[in-house]
């Protein structure tokens, strides 16, 4: 049996990037994400990695960017306000087609907003990361072991596709203590780069990575092949999770900590007779459309449960085409939904209270 250890999520985080090749890391100290950059600041630097306390947000995620151009697998992590100050160069990651990891811990916003938890933040990863016509990877895991295995998909599939990706974890899992396994992976062969700037020698064309194009036709050019690629990822990258949907005539769909709340007030419908079960999306981009769809055959009801105003409730209503009634139930403000509330907004999607 493989060892398993007792670990802070975020601390989790910052092993398993370490454990998928990740020895490149930059930050900026911000509630609750605070202790993944602390945690690196100690291991990097004894396994030959560097980790630098940049000047401010921005900085931290330019020289991702910078390092990543070079070829090595570099990160971020901040939370939610902190993100916004990284999306620029986000944006400049993703005009670039390179691969890099961001990850966000979510507090309540807008603005300053708490420390508390959220998921406020799903419109900004999902359909705003940054200017211009651009997705990136969006990754919710809904415990630490998840993160761990989120950490090294995200990388992997980073460097697939060219692209930045995003582990969009909370305050709640960030700061939440449990049994992890670690993958064994550090000494993995990662994979070739050849488009690296990483010095040519004169064996090679030269490299330029560049996200700037004078022309429209050159832009327009690029924009359009990164959007088939796009096509590609949603077509073979969804990931969910399906609980008791079997025979369920009502469907919550809940991601993150959210989906654990609603996983335990399933659970108590389901002894009180009521047919609901959970889908959880793993993968926010690629959204999971085809479970959705597919469950909308002969489900009644759908409602989202989540950590902010409704942000995902149009992504089920467009995924389901809009053929069943989805309802909404969150809190926010740092505010986590109880499985007793959950279960009275289950009842009343029955009619019963």
């Amino acid at each position: 049996m493989a060892e398993r250890f007792l670990m802070k999520g975020n601390e989790a985080l910052a092993e398993a990037a370490i454990q998928a090749g990740c020895k490149h890391f930059f930050g900026y100290p911000i509630t609750p994400q605070t202790e993944l950059a602390a945690y690196m600041s100690k291991r990097l630097p004894k396994i030959g990695g560097t980790y630098l306390q940049a000047e401010s947000e921005l900085a931290a995620a330019n020289m991702v960017l910078g390092a990543t151009s070079a070829g090595v697998r570099a990160m971020t992590s901040s939370s939610s306000p902190g993100i916004s100050l990284k999306t620029e160069a986000i944006s400049y990651m993703a005009g670039s087609d390179v691969p890099a990891l961001i990850i966000n811990v979510q507090r309540g916003g807008p603005g300053l907003g708490g420390i508390q938890p959220s998921q406020s933040d799903y419109w900004q990863a999902t359909k705003a990361p940054g200017h211009g016509d651009l997705h990136i990877l969006v990754f919710a895991p809904a415990t630490v072991q998840e993160m761990v295995n989120l950490v090294g998909k995200a990388f992997d599939l980073g460097d697939k596709y060219r692209m930045p990706a995003m582990i969009l974890a909370d305050g709640m899992l960030g700061q939440m203590m449990e049994p992890v396994e670690l993958p064994d992976t550090m000494e993995q062969q990662l994979p070739e780069k050849p488009w690296a700037t990483c010095g040519h020698k004169n064996a090679r064309k030269h490299n330029v990575i560049n996200s700037l194009y004078l022309t429209p036709q050159a832009l327009e050019e690029l924009v359009v092949e990164r959007f088939k690629r796009y096509e590609v990822i949603k077509e073979n990258e969804q990931m969910w999770q399906e609980y008791r949907t079997e025979d369920a005539d009502y469907v919550v769909v809940a991601f993150g900590a959210s989906s654990r709340v609603a996983m335990s007030a399933v659970d108590t419908a389901r002894e009180q007779g009521i047919r609901v079960g959970l889908l959880r999306p793993i993968t926010l981009f690629p959204f999971p459309t085809k479970p959705l769809k597919k469950l909308a055959e002969t489900a009644q009801k759908f409602l989202c449960v989540e950590m902010n105003m409704g942000q995902m409730v149009d992504d089920v209503r467009l995924a389901i085409e809009c053929k069943r009634p989805v309802e909404f139930f969150g809190r926010t403000g740092g505010i986590i939904p109880t499985p007793a509330e959950v279960l009275n907004e289950i009842k009343k999607l029955g009619g019963t209270k």
